[in-house]
C-alpha cells in the first residue's frame, strides 16, 4: 500500500484506452506449460528484486515502452516502499496468463472479464480467479503476485506484457495485506460477530475491509472475495452513503456526508467520513465543523464506538480540495 494505510499503484495504458471488442482467455499455473510458468515467475522475481533494492532505473529498463515513457508513478512506488521492502522476503503465488485476442469473425464483443481456472455451479472455486480489465489492448499478459513478509506485510503485483519474446513490466501494484495488524480472515470473523449482535453498520464496514484485504489488486476477485461480498450484501445498511449522500444533523446545522469507510492507521482502525463543504480555507472553522460532524456521526450511529478507534473527518470543497482532522473515539462526547 506502500504505506501502512493506503494503496500505491501504477498501471499505465492498460485501462486508459478506448474499449474494444476482444476475445479473452486466461490460463492458471496448472494450465500453462512449464516453460511459460517458469519464465513468468522468474520475470516477477527479477522485478521484485529491483523494487526491493529501490532500483527504479532498472525497472524502467525492463518496462514496456508505453510505461517507460511516463515513469514517475513507478518511481514514486519504488521510493515509498523502499524502506519497508529493503530486507523483505517474497513468496510468489501461482501466476496467471491472460490473452486478449482480436475480435472474432462476426465482430462480436467479448465479456470484460478474464475467467481463470475452474468455476463450479456456485461460481469460483479454491484455485480460480477473475480479472476485470475491459480496456486491455490486444496481447498476452502475465500476472505475478508476490506475498512479501516485511515489517508492514504487503503484496506486490506485477503485470507483465509479452513484447518481442520478452516479458516487459506493464503495471505495478503494492498493497497492504493487513490493516491495523489484522488480515482479511480476522476482519471477516469480526464482521460476522457484529452481524450476530445486530450491528449491521459495523458488520458492513468490516466486510468492506475484509474484502479489500482479500485480494492483492482491485481488478481481481477470488472465491473468498466473492463469498465476503455475498455475506456483506446480507447486512448492507440502507442509511450509509453507498448509493448517495446522507444527512447528519448537529442542532440546526446539516451536513451532507458522501463517504464512510474504514482505514487502518498503524495499529488502529479508524473510520473516514467525507462531507460536502463550501470552503475549507478557514482551517480553524473547518476543524470545529469536522469535530461537529464526528459527534453527529457517533450520536446517530453509537455502535461505531465498538468498532473504531477514531473518526477521520474530511471536509471536501466542490473543487476537490479538502481538510481533514482526527477525532479520537474516547474524546467524542
Amino acid at each position: 500500500m506502500a504505506t501502512s494505510c493506503r494503496l500505491v499503484r501504477w498501471l499505465l495504458p492498460l485501462v486508459l484506452l478506448p474499449i474494444n471488442s476482444y476475445a479473452q482467455s486466461c490460463l492458471t499455473a496448472t494450465d500453462m506449460d512449464d516453460a511459460t510458468r517458469s519464465v513468468l515467475l522468474s520475470a516477477g522475481q527479477h522485478d521484485f528484486d529491483l523494487l526491493a533494492h529501490g532500483d527504479a532505473g532498472g525497472l524502467k529498463q525492463v518496462s514496456a515502452p508505453s510505461l517507460a515513457a511516463d515513469f514517475s508513478g513507478i518511481e514514486n512506488v519504488v521510493q515509498e516502499n523502499h524502506a519497508n521492502l529493503a530486507q523483505a522476503q517474497a513468496t510468489p503465488r501461482s501466476p496467471f496468463l491472460l490473452k486478449a485476442d482480436k475480435p472474432d469473425a462476426g465482430g462480436n464483443a467479448a465479456a470484460a472479464e478474464f475467467l481463470c481456472g475452474v468455476f463450479g455451479a456456485h461460481g469460483q472455486t479454491a484455485d480460480s480467479a477473475e480479472f476485470m480489465l475491459p480496456n486491455l489492448p490486444v496481447g498476452q499478459y502475465g500476472i505475478v503476485i508476490e506475498d512479501v513478509a516485511a515489517k508492514t506485510p504487503v503484496t506486490a503485483t506485477f503485470v507483465l506484457q509479452l513484447q518481442n519474446g520478452a516479458w516487459k513490466l506493464a503495471g505495478l501494484y503494492v498493497k497492504n495485506s493487513q490493516a491495523a495488524g489484522h488480515d482479511a480472515q480476522w476482519f471477516a470473523q469480526q464482521a460476522r460477530a457484529f452481524a450476530a449482535k445486530g450491528e449491521r453498520r459495523d458488520a458492513w464496514l468490516y466486510y468492506v475491509e475484509a474484502r479489500d484485504l482479500a485480494v492483492p489488486v482491485q481488478f481481481m476477485s477470488t472465491q473468498l472475495s466473492d463469498k465476503l461480498f455475498d455475506e456483506a450484501q446480507a447486512v448492507k445498511p440502507a442509511d450509509l452513503p453507498e448509493s448517495g449522500p446522507i444527512e447528519l444533523s448537529n442542532g440546526a446545522t446539516k451536513y451532507q456526508v458522501t463517504a464512510i469507510f474504514p482505514l487502518g492507521v498503524e495499529n488502529d482502525l479508524d473510520l473516514v467520513v467525507k462531507y460536502q463543504c463550501a470552503d475549507v480555507s478557514n482551517t480553524v472553522k473547518t476543524y470545529d465543523e469536522n469535530q461537529a460532524v464526528a459527534r453527529a456521526l457517533v450520536v446517530k450511529y453509537p455502535e461505531f464506538r465498538d468498532a473504531f478507534a477514531g473518526v477521520i473527518v474530511r471536509a471536501v470543497e466542490p473543487s476537490g480540495k479538502d481538510y481533514g482532522s482526527l477525532a479520537s473515539m474516547k474524546d467524542i462526547k
